[in-house]
């Protein structure tokens, strides 16, 4: 069995989808010249919140309708975090290589001088990470868990 469709993958699987979207976003960002507009960055908020919906709607398929509410804190955090790790390597080996990304960065933002490819892409794992947290937070609330009270395999 792939790490696609195994069952005890699940934050793998989508924190690697997560991290393709990011990646395939600031691509086209790029591609398009809007690059420079880092405003944009929020629009990866959909990428990373769909990601997230879409693993817990996978763990609650693959296991039998069932999501306890800390396991879906882990899954979903993971997702994120997962996602964000990948996309902060990439962002950091693009740095590298595009030095005029870097140098443009540097200059237009207030603490610019201080960043190097190293920190910016510590700065978005961090962000990634804390922002995949309270985006799980949320979703959880919103999405039907099992009762904490609940013995393993029962339901009502």
């Amino acid at each position: 069995m792939n790490l696609f469709q195994n069952p005890n993958r699940i934050a793998e699987n989508y924190g690697l989808k997560i991290a393709g979207g990011l990646i395939a976003f600031f691509v086209v960002m790029k591609l398009v010249g809007l690059i420079h507009i880092y405003e944009l960055r929020f629009l990866n908020v959909f990428i990373q919140v769909g990601g997230i919906y879409f693993a817990l709607k996978k763990f609650r398929e693959t296991h039998e309708d069932h999501m306890n509410y800390f396991r879906a804190l882990i899954t979903g955090v993971a997702a994120g975090a997962i996602g964000a790790a990948v996309f902060a390597l990439f962002i950091f080996i693009y740095l590298s290589v595009d030095a005029s990304l870097m140098q443009g960065i540097i200059d237009n933002e207030p603490m610019g001088r201080y960043l190097n490819p190293y920190i910016t892409a510590f700065m978005v794992a961090l962000e990634g990470l804390f922002a995949g947290l309270l985006f799980t937070f949320i979703i959880i609330n919103f999405v039907d868990t099992d009762d904490v009270n609940d013995p393993q395999g029962e339901s009502k």
